[in-house]
């Protein structure tokens, strides 16, 4: 007789006030045959206070590859398991998303038991626009790929939300002053903790404060986007600073064909496709 397969529960976790475990997330982690947790000792302590006794193993970012086998086999066999991080929403910024994705290609059922997460939480007590947003959760520490999100963020027009650790702080304000300019934002500091504070101000007061004062508990980084028109302004004026071979030149550099670089040229520049080729008629000529 084949065995039905368990059910992967991603349960989500207080990100400080213990108040914030839903109902509905401790009854499951009581049904639970498994827990998955990044650190059990952490975990145990949520446990004991709502006292639950279910088993517990470890899952974390060192051993998620050789444990999410693990996991995948014993849900096959019908096991039911329940994957809880340090805080917050599983799969956000940790190794969760590993362990769902080898759930879903195994033709395992994963759900979520939602509740807290420290990002939607910051943006909406941080006062920036809601409505677009990008999570880009802590920055790389690989110094390449840490300048490539950087700049990338330069054009970024949604809000954008970062976490950061207190030791970092200082150097990531810094680098994010010299590399998005002056902007609005809010420092979101201990979210639902006894000492939470949300700090209105922009990127330069903020560094200027921090050098005076020593960060202290988790941030959750809240900076407002570039404006739209701003950078369309500002792209057009690139644009005008180049002919137009220079400009279909670009695009076709990136893989566009003739066809959609012309046509894309003609709409940065506001002028038709039409336009576009008469102008490129007198180079077209020369080859």
């Amino acid at each position: 007789m084949k065995t039905e397969a368990g059910v992967l529960y991603l349960c989500a976790t207080p990100i400080g006030n213990l108040e914030d475990m839903t109902y509905r997330a401790v009854r499951v982690l009581k049904e639970a045959d498994l827990i998955a947790a990044e650190d059990t000792r952490n975990s145990i302590r949520l446990l004991n206070h709502f006292d639950i006794h279910t088993p517990m193993t470890s899952y974390h970012e060192y051993n998620k590859i050789e444990k999410g086998h693990v996991l995948v086999r014993k849900l096959l066999e019908g096991t039911t398991v329940a994957l809880v991080t340090d805080a917050g929403t599983p799969g956000i910024s940790d190794p969760g998303e590993e362990l769902v994705r080898m759930c879903q290609e195994a033709g395992i059922t994963v759900t979520s038991v939602p509740g807290a997460c420290a990002c939607v939480t910051a943006l909406s007590m941080s006062g920036m626009p809601t409505r677009r947003f990008c999570f880009e959760a802590f920055l790389p520490t690989d110094k390449k790929e840490r300048k490539e999100v950087l700049s990338e963020l330069v054009k970024e027009t949604r809000t954008i939300i970062l976490y950061e650790a207190p030791h970092r702080l200082r150097k990531t304000l810094a680098e994010l002053l010299e590399t998005l300019g002056d902007r609005r934002m809010s420092v979101c500091r201990e979210l639902t903790k006894r000492y939470e504070s949300v700090m209105e101000t922009t990127l330069a007061k903020a560094c200027v404060f921090y050098e005076g004062q020593e960060p202290r508990g988790e941030y959750v980084l809240v900076i407002e986007g570039r404006s739209r028109a701003e950078l369309k302004e500002e792209q057009e004026k690139s644009f005008q600073s180049m002919s137009v071979a220079e400009h279909v030149g670009l695009y076709e550099s990136r893989g566009m064909d003739r066809k959609a670089a012309m046509k894309q040229a003609a709409r940065d520049r506001g002028i038709s496709k039409r336009e576009i080729y008469q102008a490129l008629l007198p180079e077209e000529g020369e080859m």
